[in-house]
């Protein structure tokens, strides 16, 4: 059982930064893929980002999110991070790490998710 805990979400205008942390519980970290995903309102649950277990290699990126924003993961913290740079009205939503057994940018291939944390740009 892993239990995620998301944070960092808040109120910036466009061009600006925030960074999300997700914070898992557990000793089982390292063995997950570790995504991001977030959700508009009235929108479905749409990929952002996604991370291997090791956090050696690059993430992997949403079209829409690709240059701007950085995935990162720090095992020895139990913590994945989203560095979003450049934010743009079109990124406003609640934002949700996930945990899962393999790299996927399907929601559904995922196990363990935070309860989310919002994340609002200004035009």
């Amino acid at each position: 059982q892993v239990q995620l805990v998301e944070s960092g979400g808040g109120l910036v205008q466009a061009g600006g930064s925030l960074r999300l942390s997700c914070v898992a519980s557990g000793r089982t970290f390292s063995r997950y893929v570790m995504g991001w995903f977030r959700q508009a309102p009235g929108k479905e649950r749409e990929f952002v980002s996604v991370i291997g277990w090791s956090g050696g290699q690059s993430g992997f990126y949403a079209d829409s999110v690709q240059g701007r924003f950085t995935i990162s993961r720090d095992n020895a913290k139990n913590t994945v991070y989203l560095q979003m740079n450049s934010l743009k009205p079109e990124d406003t939503a609640v934002y949700y790490c996930a945990a899962g057994s393999r790299s996927s940018i399907r929601a559904y291939d995922y196990d363990y998710w935070g309860q989310g944390t919002q994340v609002t740009v200004s035009a």
